[in-house]
């Protein structure tokens, strides 16, 4: 799915074993969910949490979000268990948008999951040092449609220090997102664990923004409002690509190829943009209704 079509300001970890969770998610605004597996899901409970899932992504209404399952890995116990059974499911009526696979570091990766589930897009973590400097074959997978930044592992890998500037995440940011809009793929951007710090959590969705993700992962429904505020576009700049829109086609009518709004030269360049802006804003209004 492009990200055009559905936007990914927000997207929210879910524990696939916690039932009283997973009702909850049906009314949060958020655009997708990621339903995990993996992390957030004890030993002891991994099993019953793959089935309760499945069971759930087949009878509940999450409406227009988007539904991501995040299964184990493959070189667990787990892993090819998992994927089967969602696969089965799928066949069931399961609504599941993506697979997302932890720690992908190179594409081979994506081709052990592609061969057990053979119809659902593909999205990767990526949270390994390896999986950085092989971003860009993974990102041209043909079956991959996301990446999702793990920085946490990531920075576990590194053994880099916290910094409000994520300083020593920047070289692993920068490559990911280099070759997701190389390969047209949607990307969002990591955890921000402080959830009770709002002003924290507004300076990294900011930075991630204006990086260009498409939205960030969450770890707590409080943070939802300001996520979903960062990641979309602002009245002004919606005001700002309506009239960029109207000059440029004003100034095509006159065989001109430049317009000019608010002192500023405005190309066919910047109209790709505004139709951009306005394109997701629409598609935000549209998971309102």
């Amino acid at each position: 799915m492009m990200t055009a079509a559905r936007p990914y300001r927000s997207v929210l970890y879910i524990p696939g074993s916690k039932e009283r969770a997973l009702e909850k998610a049906q009314g949060l605004v958020c655009d997708a969910i990621i339903f995990d597996l993996e992390d957030a899901v004890a030993i002891d409970e991994k099993v019953n949490a793959r089935a309760l899932l499945a069971k759930t992504l087949t009878e509940a209404d999450y409406g227009a979000r988007a539904r991501i399952v995040r299964v184990n890995g493959l070189d667990t116990e787990w892993g090819r268990d998992d994927i089967l059974a969602f696969a089965a499911a799928i066949r069931d009526g399961a609504k599941v948008d993506a697979i997302l696979i932890p720690k992908v570091s190179q594409a081979a990766d994506l081709d052990a999951v592609a061969d057990l589930i053979p119809s659902v897009p593909l999205w990767a973590m990526m949270e390994t040092a390896l999986g950085m400097l092989n971003a860009a074959e993974i990102a041209a997978h043909p079956r991959l449609a996301g990446m999702v930044m793990g920085t946490n592992d990531l920075a576990k890998e590194l053994q880099s220090r916290f910094r409000p500037d994520r300083l020593p995440m920047q070289a692993g940011l920068g490559l990911c997102l280099l070759a997701a809009k190389a390969y047209g793929k949607i990307i969002v951007d990591g955890v921000y664990n402080a959830f009770k710090d709002d002003a924290g959590l507004k300076v990294e969705c900011d930075q991630g923004r204006d990086m260009g993700f498409d939205g960030k992962t969450l770890i707590h429904p409080a943070q939802l409002e300001i996520c979903n505020a960062a990641f979309a576009p602002s009245e002004a700049e919606i005001d700002l690509a309506r009239r960029q829109i109207a000059a440029f086609e004003e100034a095509e009518k006159q065989g001109l190829g430049v317009a000019v709004v608010d002192g500023k030269i405005v190309e066919n360049l910047h109209i790709v943009t505004a139709r951009q802006v306005l394109a997701k804003a629409e598609a935000i209004a549209a998971l309102a209704n």
